[in-house]
């Protein structure tokens, strides 16, 4: 049990400043407070083949246990370097060819503005202020990580390409896309007003938020978004998503032709790097310790890394060139209104609220405190809360849209440490990583097609959890049929992305009803968002068969309530996600 949270203030032991001062000087002074006698081979202590493993164990440490400082440290690392490949992946995409098309200052500065947002709004996710004189907080009192949504890029994407065609963004005379800072700062205030529909709903009922926006709903949406996403990942895989990848029958070079070892799109070496980081990845999870399980992306990433700057391929003119410290709004972007985004990203932030509810509800369950009750309703609504209102603040500081990330929960299962001063120290290290712009270079330097290898499997696992809250849906015969309706039109839209862009050829002079137009097509060919517009709609209108689910729910040895659901432990939920997973959107 969370401490606080069961205990009221007037039976809790007064402490004067002075005990909380001994207690400080105790903790750096004594090798308990430093050290302790926590098992730290267990941790790095790989599963060699064909060698007799002994069994091992961790203690668990809960959100009030004393940690020892060298072990937060430790753990904060891992927490760091596991949050590492999603953080930076989404402001490398959308500063990226596909999206605004920034120079490398613009590039470097996202990644490293991308890691120092993370890092301060994951501690106030932690942190759980209560809102004065009112039963709501912000944030959930665990390690409730936050860190930059893939799901905002299949929007982000469509949404840059919309804005090249129509002229809102510069081109130059061959037609290739120039710098959009404009565009940018379009994305960013939309996205800003678009938050405070989270921040509304997050005051609503958690049983109606799960009425309206089922697994029904979620799963099949998110599933389609890691599909799209692994579209990406793949042109990057083979050189690059660029004019380079656009016609691989011209043999262009990627990522240019003045770039040091520039091959054609697919080449073989190409191909090759790839695969060396999903192969390396594949093999820390099977023959790993704990802690390289829980870092495997970034391990895989390093290696591939290594054997590319060893082959040539890095450029070093952007990491020479890049200033030794960055921050917060080193640089700006005008902050406006663009219309035909405001659609796609309210489906994109009901997305991104219920995998919070997901995740958060996991990390309650790996961090043994309550998945039921007042208590877990207030973790959940202090957190979808936080989440909004971290997403507008990430807005202002010039990152795109935030979401609670799900890799740390597997960080947590494994490492049985659920103590937020751990969480903090991953907050400090991320701050740390963000402020030295050098590091940033280098990981904006990366070649893409060791990016694409890294970000393939990151996507993907966003495609499987999707798969993993499908599977918690009873299929009855009403479920199997609105998953099939939902699914037809928004896979087709996934496949065939530009089916619906010839239906409104309006080109008259009034700009509301073209923005308009603009917003539905930009819907109609995401297809994530009508997934999500026709599951939600056919769940409210369709009927329940309460003998169907009955019998479904009895053919699985469990219980019916009297309200037709079916009753679960306290482990058990409809959202919860795969703690071991190594992404979320």
């Amino acid at each position: 049990m969370d401490g606080p949270d069961q205990i009221g203030p007037d039976l809790r032991p007064k402490r004067t400043w002075a005990d909380k001062g001994r207690r400080v000087v105790k903790t750096f002074t004594t090798r308990d407070g430093l050290i302790g006698d926590y098992d730290y081979a267990y941790l790095f202590t790989p599963r060699i083949p064909f060698m007799k493993q002994t069994k091992r164990s961790a203690p668990f440490f809960g959100l009030e246990d004393r940690v020892p400082v060298f072990l937060a440290l430790l753990l904060g690392l891992q927490h760091a370097l596991a949050m590492l490949a999603g953080v930076i992946s989404p402001p490398i995409l959308l500063g990226g060819s596909a999206g605004a098309n920034f120079g490398d200052e613009d590039y470097q500065y996202l990644v490293s503005t991308s890691l120092i947002v993370s890092g301060l709004l994951s501690a106030l996710q932690m942190t759980r202020m209560h809102i004065y004189k009112t039963p709501y907080s912000i944030g959930t009192g665990l390690i409730s990580v936050v860190g930059t949504s893939f799901s905002t890029i299949t929007v982000a994407t469509g949404t840059f390409s919309q804005m090249y065609t129509s002229g809102y963004c510069p081109v130059d005379g061959q037609g290739n896309r120039l710098p959009c800072p404009k565009g940018y700062g379009a994305l960013l205030g939309t996205s800003c007003l678009c938050s405070l529909l989270e921040i509304g709903l997050s005051f609503m009922s958690t049983k109606i938020l799960k009425r309206i926006f089922p697994p029904l709903v979620t799963g099949p949406t998110v599933l389609l978004i890691g599909a799209s996403l692994i579209e990406s990942g793949m042109k990057d895989w083979a050189g690059g998503s660029g004019s380079c990848g656009s016609n691989p029958s011209a043999r262009a070079l990627c990522p240019s032709a003045d770039a040091p070892h520039a091959l054609p799109w697919g080449s073989a070496e190409f191909i090759g790097l790839g695969f060396l980081v999903f192969l390396t990845i594949i093999l820390c999870e099977r023959f790993g310790s704990p802690i390289m399980k829980s870092c495997a992306v970034v391990i895989g990433l390093l290696v591939g890394c290594i054997v590319a700057a060893a082959c040539g391929y890095f450029d070093r003119s952007g990491i020479d060139a890049a200033p030794v410290a960055s921050f917060i709004w080193v640089r700006t972007f005008p902050l406006t209104i663009y219309p035909p985004l405001i659609l796609p990203l309210l489906a994109v932030y009901i997305v991104i609220m219920m995998e919070s509810i997901g995740d958060i509800t996991a990390t309650c369950d790996v961090s043994q405190v309550e998945v039921e009750g007042p208590n877990f309703d207030s973790r959940i609504r202090g957190g979808v809360l936080g989440n909004g209102f971290t997403c507008l603040l990430a807005g202002l500081c010039t990152i795109t849209p935030m979401s609670v990330f799900a890799q740390n929960n597997g960080v947590i299962a494994l490492t049985k440490c659920a103590n937020r001063k751990a969480g903090y120290c991953c907050c400090f290290f991320l701050v740390i990583m963000g402020i030295f712009a050098k590091f940033a270079a280098a990981l904006v330097a990366i070649p893409s097609s060791v990016l694409g290898g890294m970000t393939t499997f990151l996507f993907s696992s966003v495609a499987v959890s999707g798969i993993r809250i499908i599977s918690t849906v009873p299929f009855t015969r009403r479920n199997r049929f609105i998953l099939t309706a939902s699914f037809a039109i928004g896979m087709a839209a996934t496949l065939v992305p530009e089916w619906f862009q010839y239906v409104f050829t309006y080109n008259g002079d009034n700009h509301a009803l073209q923005g308009l137009l603009d917003a539905v097509v930009l819907v109609m060919t995401n297809g994530f968002a009508v997934t999500a517009v026709l599951g939600l709609v056919l769940n409210l209108l369709i009927p329940e068969d309460p003998e169907e689910d009955a019998a479904v729910v009895e053919a699985k040895g469990g219980e019916v309530r009297s309200d037709g659901e079916e009753s679960k432990g306290p482990s058990e939920s409809h959202y919860k996600t795969d703690e071991a997973g190594p992404a979320t959107i």
